[in-house]
């Protein structure tokens, strides 16, 4: 039972998020605390290991996407959505669920650069991005959300999809 009601925190979290996004461009505070508060509290009757683990699955979820806050390529809302869903899902899912979003983020970034007819420029600018990050900033261009050009999508969207997914495996 205790598996379903977190399964059910979980997709109205995820559900809600993804809506503001879509909605504001934003994901709130509010949500994302709460969210987190949430997951530890449904953690806690499963003892102390399990406790630790989502301690431990939010911790790694934030030292893996917040470099990419620090270097603007993600936002301050995406970083703490993440890390509440490390929580849920702990060490053991946390990787699957960044992959399952980025993959998700991508489908999403090429589709809406279909839709504003900028997919050849956002492709050859992808290029230009994968060498800035191979080369550690030595060639191609370092670019942000800033970025004349950046085609932005919510990407709370693409949390969900891939947090629902690294859930549901």
């Amino acid at each position: 039972m205790l598996l379903s009601i977190q399964s059910a925190v979980f997709i109205v979290l995820m559900a809600a998020a993804a809506g503001s996004d879509l909605r504001t461009g934003r994901i709130p505070n509010k949500l994302t605390g709460a969210g987190l508060a949430a997951a530890l509290i449904l953690l806690a009757p499963s003892g102390p290991a399990a406790l630790w683990g989502g301690v431990a699955g939010a911790a790694l979820a934030f030292a893996l996407t917040f470099p990419l806050f620090a270097l603007r390529a993600l936002g301050g809302g995406d970083v703490k959505l993440l890390t509440v869903a490390g929580a849920f899902l702990g060490t053991g899912r946390v990787l699957p669920a960044l992959l399952a979003t980025a993959l998700a983020g991508g489908v999403l970034a090429l589709a809406e650069a279909g839709r504003r007819g900028v997919l050849l420029p956002v492709l050859f600018r992808s290029r230009q991005l994968a060498g800035n990050l191979a080369t550690l900033g030595r060639a191609g261009e370092r670019m942000t959300l800033a970025s004349p050009g950046a085609v932005t999508i919510p990407y709370g969207v693409a949390i969900a999809v891939g947090a629902l997914a690294a859930w549901f495996r």
